[in-house]
């Protein structure tokens, strides 16, 4: 899967929780200060390119939709985070993490919990 830059993932986070929006749409749920339209309507094209994202032709605009799913591109990255910093291991993954103070004992106890519930069914 291609990688996306931080401008990218934030117009594909907007339409992962939308699920379909206009540019407009799109603008209107961003942080001040906000970009100019045709800044969003170019990535958003940039998006479509990569294959993330379609749209159809609605009146005189476009209304955009994700066609990769969101769990699908965190699976992707997270995957790639680990082969390119952990050399493919998760338990140094989830070490480094540990040791940086980001992650809690009981944070770990909820990490168990549905890696059991997962294992379980």
């Amino acid at each position: 899967m291609k990688t996306l830059t931080q401008a990218e993932e934030e117009i594909m986070r907007i339409l992962w929780q939308l699920e379909e929006a206009n540019v407009a749409a799109m603008i209107e749920k961003m942080p001040e200060p906000k970009p100019a339209y045709n800044t969003v309507s170019t990535i958003t094209r940039i998006l479509a390119n990569k294959g993330f994202v379609d749209y159809r032709k609605e009146g005189r605009g476009h209304v955009y939709f994700p066609l990769v799913s969101k769990k699908a591109y965190t699976k992707a990255t997270t995957g790639k985070l680990a082969t390119n910093y952990f050399k493919g291991s998760y338990k140094s993954m989830v070490s480094f993490f540990m040791e940086q103070e980001k992650l809690s004992i009981a944070d770990l106890e909820e990490i168990l919990n549905e890696i059991n519930k997962t294992t379980t069914k």
